[in-house]
Formats: C-alpha cells, sequence, structure tokens
C-alpha cells in the first residue's frame, strides 16, 4: 500500500515538465555568456574569440600578469577593489544604522524612505550625469571663491575634486544603499524586541544589547547586505562613467578593452573579475554558516 501511494506521488502532471525545460532554458540564457567566456580564457596561444578552440592552455591568463596594451589594468584592479570595499563598509554601516532608527515612527520617515530608494528606479546614467554634473558646479565654484579670496594660484592649479571616493563613491552607494536599506528594514520588520528587553532587565546597556543581542540575530543579514554591496559596486559601470574622474575603474576599462583587444585575453580578465565575485559570494556564504551554528551551539549550551 506504501509503495502505490508512493508510486503515485512520483507521478508529475506534464505541464512541470515544460515548466522545468522553460527554467532550464532561462538557467542556460542567464549563465551560458559567463560559462563561454569562461571555457575560451583557457585557450591556447593561438586562439581566437569564437569557437572552436584551439588548445587549451593558461597562456592568456600569463599575457594578463604582464598587463593590456597601455592600459594599467592592475592599477584599475587595485581601484575597484579599494573602492567596493569603502562602499561596502558605509552600506553595511548606513543600512544597520537605518534599520535601527526605522524601527520607531519618527515625522517625516515616509518621505525620508522613499527619497532613500529612489534611485533605484531612476535610469543609472542619469544618476551618473546628475552626480557629474554636480561636481562640476562645485569645481566652478570653489574655482570662483579662490579667486575671489585673493588665492588666484590656488584657482589655477585647482583642477576637480570628482574622484574615486568622493563622486564615484556617492555614485555607487545610490545604487548599494537602497538594497541594504530594503534587507534591513525587513529584518527588522520581523525582530522580536523581547530580546532586548530581557538584555536589559539584565542590566546590559544599549551598546552591550546591540553587541551580544541584536548583531548576532541579524549577523547572517548583515553578511548578505555586504555582499550586496561588493558586488554591486564590484562591477558597476553606468553610474560610474559620468562621476569617476581621470581615474576609471576595472568595469570602465574592460568596457573599453572590448572594442580595442581581439584576443582571449579580454576573456581572461572576464574570468578572473567573475571569479574575485564568486569567491566573495563564498565567503559571505561560509561566513553566514558559520554565524548560525555558533549561534545554535551558544542556544544549546
Amino acid at each position: 500500500m506504501a509503495a502505490i501511494r508512493l508510486k503515485h506521488r512520483e507521478r508529475r502532471p506534464a505541464s512541470f515538465y515544460w515548466l522545468a525545460l522553460v527554467f532550464a532554458l532561462f538557467v542556460l540564457f542567464l549563465y551560458g555568456p559567463v560559462i563561454t567566456i569562461f571555457i575560451l580564457s583557457f585557450q591556447g596561444p593561438e586562439g581566437g574569440l569564437t569557437f572552436p578552440m584551439r588548445g587549451v592552455s593558461l597562456h592568456w591568463f600569463a599575457v594578463l600578469r604582464q598587463g593590456v596594451g597601455d592600459i594599467d589594468i592592475w592599477a584599475a584592479f587595485g581601484r575597484s577593489v579599494r573602492l567596493a570595499a569603502v562602499v561596502t563598509v558605509l552600506t553595511v554601516l548606513f543600512s544597520v544604522a537605518a534599520g535601527l532608527a526605522f524601527r520607531k515612527r519618527f515625522r517625516g520617515d515616509t518621505a525620508v524612505f522613499y527619497v532613500s530608494v529612489a534611485s533605484l528606479i531612476m535610469p543609472s546614467i542619469i544618476v551618473s550625469l546628475g552626480i557629474g554634473l554636480t561636481f562640476r558646479l562645485l569645481d566652478n565654484g570653489v574655482k570662483y571663491l579662490a579667486g575671489a579670496w585673493g588665492h588666484q594660484s590656488f584657482a589655477d592649479n585647482y583642477t576637480t575634486s570628482m574622484g574615486l571616493y568622493t563622486s564615484a563613491l556617492g555614485a555607487h552607494l545610490t545604487w548599494t544603499l537602497p538594497f541594504g536599506l530594503l534587507v534591513m528594514f525587513a529584518v527588522f520588520n520581523r525582530f522580536n524586541p523581547a530580546y532586548e528587553e530581557a538584555a536589559r532587565d539584565l542590566g546590559a546597556s544599549p551598546w552591550q544589547s546591540f553587541r551580544h543581542v541584536v548583531l548576532p540575530i541579524i549577523g547572517p543579514s548583515v553578511i548578505g547586505v555586504g555582499m550586496f554591496g561588493f558586488t554591486l559596486s564590484w562591477d558597476e559601470i553606468a553610474r560610474t562613467s559620468q562621476a569617476i574622474g581621470d581615474q576609471n575603474t576595472l568595469p570602465l576599462e574592460l568596457q573599453g578593452l572590448t572594442t580595442s583587444v581581439t584576443t582571449p585575453v579580454i576573456y581572461a580578465l572576464g574570468t578572473m573579475t567573475t571569479m574575485l565575485s564568486l569567491t566573495v559570494m563564498v565567503v559571505g556564504l561560509l561566513t553566514v554558516q558559520w554565524l548560525s551554528r555558533r549561534r545554535s551551539r551558544a542556544l544549546a549550551g
């Protein structure tokens, strides 16, 4: 009787297989280009940009180590990593702080929320142009004031305030912060305040309550916000294009190389950048798993 029930349970309608096929095609469409670039990056020295492959080697990764043309690709790589790291830290700090602040209603909280997430629905290139224009107006104002106050030499030598940690940082935060805020709002929306009340009853200060009670509970979500911040900043192009100043990030350099490089070295670069993103995701997931196990052991003990 149990065997009959099991057999009946295993029968699936034809729609299941059609939907499974659609899902498989969607996944192939989504990740097929990444897999193709990954495979073609391991071509031999005579390899080209298309199939069939001409040998298998690490030749193009060795070429990548030496640089790509006149572009200092490793300097751009370093700039992107540093910018993504700063964006990650600020996204986590601001998102957690905003999540804590929005646990209680305050005057104008709805307007603040909509302003915070408005950049998600705005075209990225428009945001970039607006930030770039703002900093150009700021530069003109600095030069005018310097000349008016008798510092003409400073005004003549002044170039721009646009840069990696000014305009580019602001542009990236307009993209990463809304995601971080939405995650933390959802986390604190279902957070049970009884844990904090118990900690305060035991004599814990607000900081001790946050550090030893709140943070361990929301820790996995904080790691997720950090992953959002790093990966979104790491490969951002549109919001950076008009707000970066005179030093490009790696995605901008990679975009420029697509029109001039005709060897699989560009695929090797794409593979390297993708592997870095995957590494950050794997480290984040392992950290979340470790935090969950640690919390389970603490509750069991």
